[in-house]
């Protein structure tokens, strides 16, 4: 038998897949990094379908039923965190039944704790289309905020804005405003208090939104709590260092931009081949 040694461990790991429509699944990276340090990671990008929402159920399932059978194949992951909250609601069982060997970390819409911790009972799910409408996002509600009044606001751009702010371009105040100011409701002399950022992309504006916000509210960032499930569902492996220069970012369009490969350097990933 061979002896494991810190550098033979450090190969034998595998990494953690992490998934996202777009480039807003770097907030969840982040926090991931930061609790397993002694894992590699896969940051996976679907730009070619991006953004999800206007996608038709079935066809969207299809799609990432076939994206994670490659990836999976291809990766051989320890665990795959679906950091998009519009691709898990929607297909996160079906996932789970397909690759029943695989351990996937999902990402819904944090209604659960804004129900724990709103004063005025008046919170906001920020979101996008597709996960506002989903039975999932409506079951969260039922049993978890029942004794709350939960606006759904389904942002038919804010993902897209989000990415273009990610790369360093210039997204007017007005049209963010457009978008955030359905979240705010004033009744019977109380206010909203807390805003759910149901997308992995809108945390990245979260200084944008406090900026902008017509008083103060708690804008809950799910990230942290995502990694720490992965952390959870992760082995800890003894003596065992993260391998540098590992780390790698793959886009299904096989085509990022330089500014996004830029952006991607500097989370320090290395930009991959097409999956």
């Amino acid at each position: 038998m061979t002896a494991i040694t810190p550098d033979s461990v450090k190969t034998a790991l595998k990494p953690v897949l992490v998934f996202d429509s777009g480039i807003g699944g770097l907030t969840v990276l982040r926090e991931a990094r930061v609790l397993m340090p002694e894992r590699s990671f896969v940051y996976v990008a679907d730009d070619a379908g991006f953004p999800y929402g206007g996608w038709e159920e079935d066809a969207l399932t299809e799609r990432l039923l076939s994206l994670f059978g490659t990836l999976i194949d291809t990766h051989q992951p320890e665990i795959c965190i679906v950091a998009c909250n519009t691709a898990f609601t929607l297909a996160g069982a079906a996932l789970r039944a397909t690759f029943p060997k695989m351990t996937f970390v999902g990402t819904v819409p944090a209604v659960k704790p804004a129900a724990e911790r709103t004063r005025s009972g008046l919170v906001s799910v920020l979101a996008t289309p597709g996960t506002v409408k989903r039975a999932y996002t409506r079951d969260l509600i039922q049993s978890f905020a029942s004794q709350c009044h939960v606006r759904l606001v389904g942002s038919e751009n804010l993902a897209r804005m989000a990415e273009f702010w990610i790369r360093g371009e210039l997204v007017p105040d007005e049209a963010v405003l457009a978008e955030i100011s359905p979240c705010f409701i004033e009744e019977e002399g109380r206010r909203t208090d807390i805003v759910v950022l149901a997308c992995t992309h809108y945390p990245f504006m979260a200084n944008v939104f406090r900026r902008l916000a017509p008083w103060p509210v708690d804008w809950l960032d799910p990230a942290e709590a995502i990694a720490r499930q992965a952390r959870r569902k992760v082995e800890l492996v003894e003596g065992a260092e993260h391998p540098e220069g590992f780390d790698a970012a793959i886009f299904t369009s096989g085509q990022p931009d330089f500014t996004t490969r830029r952006l991607l350097q500097g989370f320090g990933l290395k930009v991959g081949a097409r999956t």
